[in-house]
């Protein structure tokens, strides 16, 4: 329920659009794509997660992969990243629907307001402790899911005729843009990856993590599937890409009337605010994991309370800055760039270092680097195309927690070593 949850509360109600804006009508098989490189992706995090289950999650992958090197703490920093990149577009998608029961956001003030309050809404929840936040996620999770699949088949069930056309993709339908949305359909299911946090408290983590991962990426392609061909089926092209940051709810209008947009905007208000809950919860987690290995700088900043009270304060600070200053084709091109890399690396250490280890085939990991590349390559050439802002942030970003973290391991290797060597002078 949690990995199903955090992936739905990202994916499909904002994506939809931007997908079929990027590739056409081709855009649920770009969804379906993006579940192939899932499913290969996935068969290393299970790997690993099967031999050294933990509540560290990918921080401790990486760990196990490269040590106290900046490898694991610069691809951790960018999953760290990635995630709040994902709660500032979870914000955003939910100020986007709700603003459709107020006739939309015609200044484009709201949205980004809205945002910002969910998010300290989902703050003041988090500092009330795990069972508060397991028991209102599973809720809503459940409720979004029933939603959802009920939005799905309503919506074909009502269509015309269930039919894309992909005859004529438009000027959209190059290889580039397919793989560029094909990018954006991996943020859709890149959730499963919080299951790996969830490796101390499962009953029998060995078998049941990765059952978890194969079952809610199962799940996913079967939801987004309906819904894709939903959308497809009671928008055109035209109107999907119109309506990009809010698809869903606009393609509840024509064939239900207002209560269908009153109901869809209900379920992506549960699934946003859901998703911000659990992701915040995950992701301060993990910073404090890394904060305690000391692979990253920590500072108090004069605040009471234990590191992971003070991690929570920094990720909701910097969901709150993008979440203000970001639009979401942005966020989420932010997002999947630092992803991707991290995904990489995760694969490039169980097939270089741990293989013998976690009795990984060689072929799959392989393959998901290839697949990986091979989308990171076609989504930042369609972005260096459309927006090169966006890939300068990206690229200055990663430069400087390169640069921040070798200075900071260099110092931490130095105090160690000095140390050690205080006390050995003494004895002498």
């Amino acid at each position: 329920m949690l990995g199903t949850g955090v992936m739905i509360g990202a994916g499909i109600f904002a994506l939809t659009g931007q997908m079929a804006q990027m590739t056409g009508a081709l855009f649920p098989l770009a969804f379906l794509a993006a579940a192939v490189i899932v499913s290969f992706s996935a068969y290393s995090y299970i790997k690993i997660s099967n031999t050294w289950p933990s509540a560290g999650g990918i921080g401790m992958y990486l760990h196990k992969a490269y040590g106290n090197r900046l490898p694991t703490a610069f691809n951790a920093l960018l999953m760290y990243f990635s995630m709040v990149i994902a709660q500032s577009f979870l914000a955003r998608t939910f100020g986007s629907y709700t603003m459709q029961l107020f006739g939309g956001d015609e200044s484009g003030g709201m949205v980004p307001i809205l945002g910002v309050s969910l998010i300290l809404v989902a703050f003041l929840v988090n500092l009330q402790g795990n069972r508060m936040i397991q028991g209102v996620a599973s809720f809503i999770g459940v409720l979004k899911i029933g939603g959802i699949l009920i939005f799905g088949l309503v919506g074909l069930w009502i269509a015309d005729s269930i039919s894309v056309d992909f005859s004529s993709p438009g000027d959209a339908g190059a290889a580039g843009n397919f793989l560029g949305a094909t990018a954006l359909g991996i943020l859709a299911f890149k959730g499963f990856t919080t299951i790996t946090n969830s490796g101390s408290e499962v009953k029998d983590p060995k078998r049941n993590v990765g059952r978890a991962i194969v079952i809610s990426i199962a799940a996913c392609v079967v939801i987004y599937t309906l819904v894709g061909f939903a959308v497809a089926s009671n928008l055109s092209l035209a109107e999907i890409i119109e309506t990009r940051d809010y698809s869903l709810a606009a393609a509840a209008r024509p064939a239900l009337g207002e209560y269908a947009v009153w109901f869809t905007v209900a379920i992506a208000m549960m699934a946003t605010a859901g998703g911000i809950l659990a992701s915040i919860f995950a992701v301060s987690r993990m910073l404090a994991m890394l904060t305690e290995m000391k692979l990253v700088p920590h500072r108090h900043f004069g605040m009471p309370g234990s590191i992971q009270k003070h991690t929570l304060v920094y990720t909701v600070a910097l969901g709150l800055i993008l979440t203000a200053f970001f639009d979401l084709s942005r966020i989420a091109a932010l997002g999947i760039v630092f992803y991707l890399i991290m995904d990489i690396a995760i694969h490039w250490g169980v097939l270089r270092y741990l293989r013998e280890d976690v009795q990984a085939k060689a072929w799959v990991p392989a393959i998901a680097i290839l697949l990986d590349l091979l989308v990171l390559g076609g989504f930042v050439w369609l972005k260096l195309n459309t927006d090169p802002f966006v890939i300068g942030v990206a690229v200055v970003t990663m430069i400087a927690i390169a640069v921040v973290e070798q200075i900071f391991l260099k110092k931490s290797e130095n105090s160690r070593q000095s140390g050690h060597e205080k006390p050995h002078e003494h004895n002498h």
